[in-house]
């Protein structure tokens, strides 16, 4: 744990507040009658088959619960999704595993372009240190990076620390005597933090939950002193002033919070750490399919209202090429498997 680790770490979550929707189904509007197969540029998409695409709704596997971050996502660019394409777009909300479940089920879908997966920088994680029973890397398609957020280093405002480097010394002067939160174990939050163990040299202590809501809750209460979570997670107790920031972990300040200095400014070299979210489809979908929802994606991303609402808790929309998003895919898990080795981190 006293190795310095230096280098940089570009992952996603999307923090937000959930967006309500009934049964757990988001849907588009309905499409003037025609309009099914058009593009944003007017010009109709064909499968392999010479078959219109898409000509019936399209499910959008969500690999998360309702509620989460990665819901909030859905629910907001899926009905602008399912406005350009014409088509419905059904939100399937599959909870379990850090999104493995969602992902297994995915993996076996017919690669037509009618069903995607919605996924988070998690799951990335999740196949680094556990068996799973199918490949992100060879069983899917990218199909574009839709968003990232960034996390934020907190404390209780009980500890005697107000910066970065002060959090650090008193952790030196302290080992093994600071609890810190995580979302359970071998999760982002998890991984996070350990990379600022391994990077300052300092020894923390994991105390890994089911979730973010009972992460908080103990966070709130001072049993947790410090975590790393989500911007949509801790912001409003951040603005309560019930939690205090000490850094954000991206290589820019947020607009968001123009005050909070990034880690590497704080004095972490190379820490940046995102929840980012990422769109795919399984492995064989229609090359003009895969080309086709990337547009519309990243159109979508762009939409005023999509992102004024991603920017109340420091998401930005991303909208990258499949190509783009498949780099981003290996650079993550290149780079979190090094942090898992060094850390040691197993399994449950």
């Amino acid at each position: 744990m006293n190795k310095r680790l230096r280098f940089s770490v570009a992952v996603a979550v999307a923090a937000a507040l959930a967006v309500a929707a009934p049964h757990g189904v988001a849907q588009s509007k309905p499409a003037a009658k025609g309009a099914a197969a058009s593009t944003s540029s007017g010009q109709a998409t064909s499968t392999s088959s010479g078959q219109a695409y898409p000509t019936k709704p399209v499910r959008m596997i969500v690999a998360s619960g309702a509620g989460g971050g990665l819901d909030f996502v859905a629910r907001l660019v899926g009905p602008r999704l399912g406005e350009s394409l014409g088509q419905t777009i059904v939100v399937d909300n599959r909870a379990g595993a850090s999104g493995s479940i969602a992902a297994e089920l995915a993996a076996n879908a017919t690669p037509d372009g009618y069903t995607l997966m919605l996924m988070s920088a998690s799951l990335v994680v999740y196949g680094i240190v556990n068996k799973t029973r199918y490949d992100l890397y060879r069983d899917f398609a990218p199909v574009s990076q839709v968003a990232a957020a960034p996390y934020i280093l907190t404390v209780h405002p009980g500890l005697p620390v107000k910066s970065v480097k002060e959090l650090i010394a008193y952790a030196k002067s302290n080992p093994s005597k600071l609890n810190y939160a995580s979302t359970g174990n071998a999760s982002l939050a998890h991984l996070a933090t350990e990379f600022f163990a391994i990077t300052t040299g300092t020894q923390l202590v994991h105390v890994p939950y089911k979730g973010v809501g009972a992460a908080l809750s103990d966070m709130l209460s001072g049993q947790i002193q410090m975590s790393f979570l989500s911007a949509g997670s801790v912001f409003s107790h951040v603005r309560s002033q019930r939690l205090r920031a000490l850094a954000i972990a991206t290589a820019r300040r947020a607009k968001v919070a123009p005050e909070l200095p990034t880690m590497i400014e704080a004095g972490v070299p190379g820490y940046t750490v995102t929840q980012w979210h990422g769109l795919l489809a399984p492995r064989g979908a229609p090359r003009s399919v895969i080309e086709r929802l990337h547009r519309e994606i990243a159109e979508a991303v762009r939409q005023p209202e999509v992102a004024s609402r991603f920017a109340i808790d420091g998401t930005e929309g991303i909208g990258s090429s499949p190509p783009e998003f498949a780099a981003h895919l290996k650079s993550e898990r290149d780079q979190w498997a090094r942090v898992v080795k060094l850390a040691n981190i197993r399994s449950n």
